[in-house]
């Protein structure tokens, strides 16, 4: 049976080395209605309580006694049974340079500090809708299960974490690649229903996968969302220019993803 998570049923690690910050967390929290909060103040005493405990979430400062927000997120990706946990970031940290490594681990949300209950709410929404597996359309979807997807990122962490929300939504059929020559060449090879891709990449970026696709693939007319911290204006205008169907931050909403595919699960349902 799918299982969807409410506030009060998740545990979460609240990895904070400031008394003051945790508390004010802490208190945030438990007025949106979580009641579960543990609280450690450095990497190490997080990672030690991963392996003993629990969590749906862990909850992280960018800089720790011991290590980086960065540095323990990493470490918690490599460890096999919990590889998949969802991670927040509170952090005052604006530099991009910095938080393009957290993006690119597959993280739920990055929550800016000082920070709102209303931001804080977002990205436990945002969580809520990652853990749960009950997001899958209606009956008026028929063959879900044949939607297939194509998912181009050159970061392992955030293909997961982009597979999980879809299969979650009740796709089945999803293929990756890890830059956008590779995209290319499954593109060649078979057809897909939505391609989901990155726009910074080795090799070939998100914009020339989307120029290849638009001017030379013969499935020119497949939806494509692009996924991206980039911040560049004149950047994002040129990918909007050349056809994408839509652009959403990373960390990308199961909302959002789960809008476009609506659109594109009706356009098929229209055809067939």
């Amino acid at each position: 049976m799918p299982k969807h998570y409410s506030a009060s049923q998740i545990h979460i690690l609240l990895v904070e080395p400031s008394g003051v910050q945790s508390s004010v967390i802490s208190g945030y929290l438990r007025q949106l209605g979580v009641s579960s909060i543990e609280l450690v103040g450095s990497g190490k005493a997080a990672l030690e309580k991963l392996r003993s405990g629990q969590y749906e979430l862990m909850l992280s400062a960018m800089y720790l006694p011991d290590m980086t927000g960065v540095e323990l997120l990493t470490r918690v990706r490599g460890l096999p049974d919990i590889q998949s946990l969802a991670f927040v970031l509170v952090s005052s940290e604006t530099r991009p340079q910095m938080l393009e490594p957290v993006r690119q681990l597959g993280v739920c949300a990055i929550v800016p500090k000082p920070f709102t209950e209303a931001q804080l709410s977002r990205a436990l929404s945002t969580t809520l809708d990652f853990l749960s597996d009950d997001l899958a359309y209606d009956s008026d979807y028929q063959h879900l299960e044949t939607v297939k997807v194509l998912l181009v990122d050159d970061s392992r962490a955030a293909r997961a974490y982009m597979r999980q929300v879809l299969e979650h939504l009740g796709l089945r059929d999803i293929s990756e690649a890890s830059n956008g020559r590779e995209g290319m060449a499954q593109l060649e090879g078979r057809g897909f229903d939505l391609v989901i891709t990155d726009y910074n990449m080795p090799e070939m970026d998100g914009k020339q996968l989307l120029d290849y696709i638009r001017r030379d693939s013969w499935q020119a007319d497949i939806p494509v969302l692009m996924v991206s911290s980039e911040q560049d204006a004149g950047r994002l205008a040129a990918v909007e220019q050349a056809g994408v169907s839509g652009i959403c931050d990373k960390p990308f909403e199961p909302a959002t993803v789960r809008a476009l595919l609506g659109k594109v699960l009706q356009g098929r349902n229209q055809h067939d």
